[in-house]
């Protein structure tokens, strides 16, 4: 019997994905709320242009490093405890340190909470959409993910809001009543049936460091996180810091930073949706990740030819880089389908936090190549090598669409 995309949606929007869905949201929101209010926040403190820009490279390093810690943390723990431990951790984690961000007299303080808050941050997309691949059918599972990820990023069209009408400190304050909001409907949410039907059996689950035992193992880690990368080169460069890279082009006035991440993830959450969709309909998770990751490479090379455009021709490009980039579904989802139940949220919530990390040696190289290149120069010699790297790894990766996920990894 054929079905209709109204059933389709019925099937999948249940309400472990509706929740989960809301929890990436509120995810996004505290990941990128940094970015919006940098600039406001940094001058409240004290700091003058040079140090907003070297003070707000070095927390955001904080946040992701944070992230890259509380990866292997959330994603031995999901293994080990269940995925619902690591949904209800994660968030009472971020939502307090996001509260406490508020109340920051210095910038040591506010790097610090950022640390703790991207600790947190980092068990949220991983052990969600493991939960979801897991209770899925899997001819369903890659809608499922695509409807959190659709979703989820629009919360940077909130951190933008909000930070447009209220003080930067109001905005994290109701970034950590929102975290605390979400834990009322967690409770009614229940554990996947595969991972409680592997507890009975003798394996050692969550084992992060078999993952470089094993040299097929960490052949499949390395590339499931490189596929990733360039999407956060253009987000953690060319829109993070479009403020920067707008002078640089002499936009013909002055460019916001929240603008700009909102524009980029209204694109995200339409491509988030495009590309899972595609995916589904070529029955292929590599074509459509493929196609996306080529038009993404063109998107960044418009970018660069905005020599003297407006201010509102400057963030449409972002508006499509941000559709372009829109895979962060499908590489969750691949990342989720490579590996067996006894280490699978170790991966999924490992490999996303370690793409999210690559910011951190991605915006070093860019702070330090742009002594001697320039802004654009600096860019451009990362990004190609960020775009390198995903392709390379994407044409070595096997496809994951018709996977069956109930399986052990030995």
């Amino acid at each position: 019997m054929s079905t209709t995309p109204i059933s389709t949606l019925r099937q999948v929007l249940t309400l472990p994905v509706i929740v989960i869905a809301m929890g990436y949201f509120v995810d996004i929101y505290d990941l990128i709320l940094f970015g919006v209010v940098r600039v406001a926040s940094l001058s409240e403190l004290g700091l003058n242009a040079e140090e907003i820009t070297s003070w707000g490279s070095t927390i955001l390093n904080m946040q992701m490093g944070g992230m890259l810690l509380g990866g292997i943390l959330w994603g031995i723990l999901g293994d080990k405890k269940g995925r619902l431990s690591v949904l209800f951790a994660s968030i009472i984690l971020y939502s307090v340190a996001n509260f406490l961000n508020a109340f920051v007299t210095n910038v040591e303080q506010y790097a610090v909470l950022r640390f703790i808050a991207g600790i947190g941050l980092a068990g949220e997309l991983g052990a969600g959409v493991t939960l979801v691949a897991e209770i899925l059918p899997k001819h369903l599972r890659g809608y499922g993910v695509m409807s959190i990820a659709s979703f989820g990023v629009l919360g940077v069209v909130a951190a933008n809001l909000v930070a447009q009408h209220f003080d930067w400190r109001n905005a994290y304050i109701f970034g950590g009543l929102l975290g605390f909001s979400l834990l009322i409907l967690r409770l009614k949410v229940r554990e996947s049936g595969m991972f409680e039907h592997n507890l009975s059996e003798n394996i050692k689950r969550g084992d992060f460091f078999s993952l470089f035992k094993n040299r097929i193992l960490l052949g499949k880690y390395l590339k499931t996180i490189a596929i990733g990368i360039p999407l956060w080169f253009v987000v953690g460069v060319l829109v993070m810091f479009s403020p920067e890279f707008a002078k640089a082009l002499e936009i013909s006035g002055e460019v916001s930073a929240g603008t700009a991440l909102m524009y980029c993830y209204i694109g995200l959450a339409i491509g988030d949706f495009s590309s899972g969709y595609l995916s589904q309909k070529l029955k292929s998770r590599k074509k459509a990740f493929a196609l996306f990751l080529t038009l993404s490479a063109v998107t960044v090379l418009w970018y660069y030819t905005l020599t003297g455009a407006t201010p509102d021709a400057f963030y449409w490009s972002c508006f499509a880089l941000g559709i372009f980039c829109g895979y962060w579904a499908l590489f969750i989802t691949m990342a989720a389908e490579q590996f067996g139940t006894n280490i699978r949220a170790t991966v999924a919530t490992t490999a996303p936090n370690f793409v999210r990390g690559a910011v951190v040696p991605i915006t070093l190289s860019f702070i330090a190549l742009k002594e001697t290149y320039g802004i654009l120069g600096a860019g451009a010699i990362v990004g190609v090598v960020c775009f390198s790297l995903g392709a390379i790894a994407l044409y070595y990766t096997h496809e994951t669409f018709h996977k069956d996920l109930d399986y052990i990894e030995a």
